[in-house]
């Protein structure tokens, strides 16, 4: 960090001045604090800044060890950053997600307790490889729905699996604001036999972690839905990836 001039960076809240600072405090009791104030300064509502970048470095010290901190806080927010399209930067910092990318795998196949976590590793890998939509889309695995448009209609649909349901339904499902099950349609879950690319890529790491809540929510994504509204059948995935495209 002695070589970066961090005054003349940004992050959220105006001049990086103070994230040498920050990154100085990690390894003691008030870390959990600390991390919140990195993400909030560094990727705030998911945005990146010049000194989100520059922090790139110091992160891939943090996740293999080098430095104090937590390894999968720096990955997952490496990963976050890397989600940024900004083609010099990931030429620049093409060795430091190469070194974030091994070390997020090694901890995909030792997890922490938390199933979100492991999505969010997933999702930096994907990062580190720039390999498309799912770097950010995954995360509605956590969420466990997706906001898409039927591709025969364009209605929009909100597509759940979890803890309300598996179902395609054409208005706001939450309970208390909507008229039960009326406007659903069952979900068609994939056969993980047959899935293939990402979505078989993904399945198989869960299901290798032991992650069978994951593993079953991706069945879900990688399946089909029926329209509520025109009853074609379309496949989740594809309209995830029509409406991030």
């Amino acid at each position: 960090m002695t070589t970066i001039n961090w005054a003349e960076l940004t992050h959220a809240y105006g001049s990086a001045e103070d994230i040498p600072a920050l990154f100085a405090r990690l390894g003691g009791a008030e870390d959990d604090a600390v991390w919140q104030e990195l993400w909030g300064s560094l990727c705030h509502q998911g945005s990146v800044y010049d000194a989100s970048w520059a922090a790139l470095p110091v992160l891939t010290e943090i996740a293999l060890g080098r430095a104090p901190g937590e390894p999968t806080q720096a990955v997952v927010m490496a990963g976050l950053i890397a989600t940024d399209p900004d083609d010099d930067c990931h030429a620049r910092y093409a060795p430091e997600f190469g070194q974030l990318r091994k070390v997020a795998r090694e901890l995909i196949a030792f997890p922490e307790p938390d199933p979100h976590t492991f999505v969010y590793l997933q999702m930096s890998v994907l990062a580190f490889e720039r390999a498309g939509v799912w770097a950010e889309a995954l995360e509605g695995v956590n969420s466990e729905e997706f906001e898409v448009e039927c591709p025969h209609c364009e209605h929009c649909l909100f597509v759940a699996f979890g803890a309300y349901g598996f179902f395609a339904s054409a208005g706001d499902y939450v309970p208390g604001r909507d008229t039960g099950a009326q406007g659903r349609t069952a979900l068609l879950p994939a056969d993980p036999g047959q899935l293939d690319g990402v979505g078989a890529r993904l399945y198989g790491e869960a299901v290798e972690a032991g992650r069978a809540e994951v593993a079953r929510a991706l069945t879900y994504v990688f399946g089909k839905a029926r329209c509520p509204d025109c009853d074609a059948v379309f496949t989740v995935s594809e309209a995830v990836e029509r409406q991030r495209a």
